[in-house]
């Protein structure tokens, strides 16, 4: 007698699954909980805050909410480890930046491996330096920096936001390049360091851009150039290093998305949907506008192009951080 029609397409899809492909519907239920991001900083901070407004921006197009986890301590290491050590399921991304995902290895003796330990989802958001100076330093534009720093060596100071931070390190490629001494003072994050630049207790630094945009506007401090080869939207009066006569002094900050190796591939291709999602949106692309950022070229939104931003920036950092004996602890 034959198979009443509903249970015939039953039994045929038994049939077929032993040939499905391992994993595929795992994947293709994913996800099914809430997922968690861990920021390897404190809330409040610039990468917290985009951290929330990328978690906002994932939630419709992956249909589950992203809970940001702040877990702050030596320079986003702690963070970084927590995700690692993670099950690859993709219920937990690892958030952060240059600092958290390259810069940490060559400043402590991590228990993981940057590079291999997490796999990448995509390239975020870049915010380029500004090299800016006291409002009563005898420069008006950057070669009149170099040429004052010549004239009084080991004389001049800059501030950083601490001991191996991206300025600090910047810094130290800065005096590499143009042949400079001064003395380097670390702060506990760049807000004091930029009231004492105000202040003129110090005469210059090296940060990321969104630190001193309102104090540039304000006249209280001038800006020279942005370590970058294009000028940014914010501030399009402010010429690039190439412009001011430094060409190829690039530094920036920048943010991507990482998940435990071993994650699925599927998995990794939904979540990088996602996040392509939502940085296309417009909601989401003005919050972070406002907050300095600027979001990378769609081009750029790829697994493959954040691994190989973070190797190159592997490759042009712990050299110099070594080369200056640079430790976390």
């Amino acid at each position: 007698m034959p198979l009443p029609r509903r249970r015939f397409l039953l039994a045929a899809a038994c049939a077929a699954a032993p040939f499905a492909k391992p994993g595929f519907a795992a994947a293709e239920l994913y996800p099914t909980r809430p997922i968690t991001m861990v920021v390897p900083f404190a809330a409040g901070g610039g990468t917290d805050v985009l951290g929330r407004i990328l978690a906002d921006g994932m939630r419709v197009p992956l249909g589950q909410p992203v809970i940001v986890e702040n877990v702050a301590g030596a320079a986003g290491s702690i963070g970084v480890a927590r995700a690692v050590r993670a099950p690859a399921d993709g219920y937990t991304l690892s958030m952060g930046t240059s600092t958290s995902h390259v810069l940490i290895g060559g400043l402590y003796a991590l228990p993981f491996d940057l590079l291999t330990d997490l796999a990448p989802i995509a390239e975020l958001a870049a915010e380029p330096l500004l090299i800016v100076i006291r409002s009563s330093l005898p420069a008006t534009d950057l070669n009149g920096l170099i040429a004052w720093l010549k004239a009084n060596p080991d004389k001049a100071t800059a501030g950083t936001a601490g001991v191996g931070a991206t300025g600090h390190l910047a810094g130290l490629a800065f005096q590499k390049m143009t042949g400079t001494r001064y003395q380097f003072i670390p702060y506990r994050g760049n807000g004091l360091a930029v009231q004492d630049l105000i202040a003129g207790q110090i005469d210059f630094m090296i940060e990321p851009s969104s630190n001193f945009l309102a104090q540039v506007r304000a006249g209280t401090v001038k800006a020279l150039a942005v370590t970058a080869n294009s000028r940014i939207a914010t501030a399009p009066e402010i010429p690039t290093v190439d412009e001011a006569g430094l060409p190829g002094f690039y530094a920036s900050l920048w943010f991507g998305l990482w998940v435990p190796k071993d994650t699925p591939q599927d998995i990794v291709t939904k979540l990088n949907a996602a996040v392509v999602d939502a940085l296309a949106d417009a909601m989401v692309q003005a919050r972070i506008a406002d907050l300095g950022p600027q979001i990378v070229a769609h081009e750029r939104q790829t697994p493959r192009a954040l691994a190989a931003l973070q190797k190159a920036d592997i490759e042009k950092w712990w050299p110099i951080i070594k080369a200056a004996n640079i430790s976390g602890g």
